[in-house]
C-alpha cells in the first residue's frame, strides 16, 4: 500500500498530464483562481506562516479560505510536488473550465476575442491571458501544439485563466465575427474602425501569422512603432491593442450625445 506522501506525489504528477485538471503554482495564481471561482481540489504549502502573512497582506478579501485549503507538508515533499516551486511556497490542483466555442463566438457583447496562432512560449501565452483578463476581453483562443492550460502558462497568467474563457483548438471555428490580423504589412491601426466583437489575431513570436489566416482576415492592421524597431513581444502587442481599444471605448462613452 502506498503512503499518503507517495499517493499525493502521484496525484500531482498525473494532474500535469490530465486535460481536465490544472496545476496552480504560487500564491498569486491561487489567489486569482479563488477570486474567480476555480474549483480547488487540493492545495499544499511548505511554510504556513509565510502563507498566512501573504494572505493577510495581499488577499484579505479571501479571509481564511486560503489557510483552510492549504495543507502543510514537509519542504522535501513540497520540492518533489513542485519542481519549479514559486517562492511563495504554495501549489494547488483545480478543475479546468471547458467553455463552449459556440457560446464564446456567438456572444453579442462588444468585447473582442484574442486569438494566438501557434504561440511558441508558454509564459507568453500566460502573459497574454493575464492582459486579456485585465482588459476584459471576451476570451483567449490558442491554436497549435502548446496547451494554454499548462502549469507554466497558468503561472504566467497569475491564475487568471478562471477570469475569462481560455480555449485550445487546432482550427478556429467559423463565426460572424470580423477577423482582424495584426500584421506588420497592414495599415496603421485605426481603433475606431475595428468592429465590435472582433477576433484579434496575433501570430507566433518568430514567424507571425500564417498565410492561411491572413487570407481569411477582414482587416490587416499594424501597431505604429519607431523606425528601426522590428517587433514587440507577443504579450506587449496584445496589451497595446486591447488597452488602446479599451481607452477608445471609454472616450466614446464620454463624448456628448448628438
Amino acid at each position: 500500500m502506498s503512503s499518503p506522501a507517495s499517493a499525493r506525489l502521484d496525484r500531482f504528477r498525473r494532474a500535469r498530464r490530465d486535460r481536465d485538471l490544472a496545476v496552480i503554482e504560487g500564491f498569486h495564481a491561487l489567489k486569482h483562481a479563488l477570486r474567480f471561482d476555480a474549483e480547488i481540489l487540493e492545495a499544499i504549502c511548505a511554510e504556513p506562516q509565510q502563507l498566512q502573512e501573504l494572505a493577510s497582506e495581499l488577499a484579505p478579501d479571501l479571509g481564511g479560505r486560503l489557510m483552510a485549503l492549504a495543507h502543510p507538508v514537509e519542504p522535501e515533499l513540497f520540492a518533489q510536488l513542485a519542481p519549479r516551486a514559486a517562492r511563495t511556497g504554495v501549489i494547488a490542483l483545480a478543475k479546468r473550465t471547458h467553455p463552449s466555442f459556440s457560446a464564446v463566438l456567438t456572444d453579442h457583447a462588444d468585447a473582442p476575442i484574442v486569438l494566438l496562432e501557434q504561440p511558441r512560449d508558454l509564459s507568453n501565452v500566460g502573459a497574454c491571458v493575464r492582459v486579456a483578463a485585465a482588459a476584459e476581453a471576451a476570451a483567449v483562443i490558442v491554436t497549435g501544439r502548446h496547451d494554454p492550460w499548462h502549469a507554466d502558462a497558468i503561472r504566467g497568467a497569475a491564475g487568471l485563466h478562471y477570469a475569462l474563457p481560455v480555449l485550445w483548438c487546432q482550427e478556429v471555428p467559423a463565426s460572424d465575427r470580423a477577423l482582424v490580423a495584426l500584421d506588420p504589412a497592414g495599415e496603421e491601426i485605426g481603433l475606431r474602425e475595428i468592429p465590435p466583437r472582433a477576433v484579434l489575431a496575433f501570430g507566433s513570436e518568430r514567424r507571425g501569422l500564417s498565410q492561411e489566416l491572413l487570407a481569411q482576415a477582414t482587416h490587416r492592421v499594424r501597431i505604429p512603432m519607431r523606425a528601426g524597431v522590428s517587433s514587440l513581444n507577443l504579450a506587449t502587442s496584445v496589451a497595446a491593442v486591447l488597452f488602446a481599444l479599451r481607452l477608445a471605448a471609454t472616450d466614446r462613452g464620454r463624448e456628448p450625445s448628438r
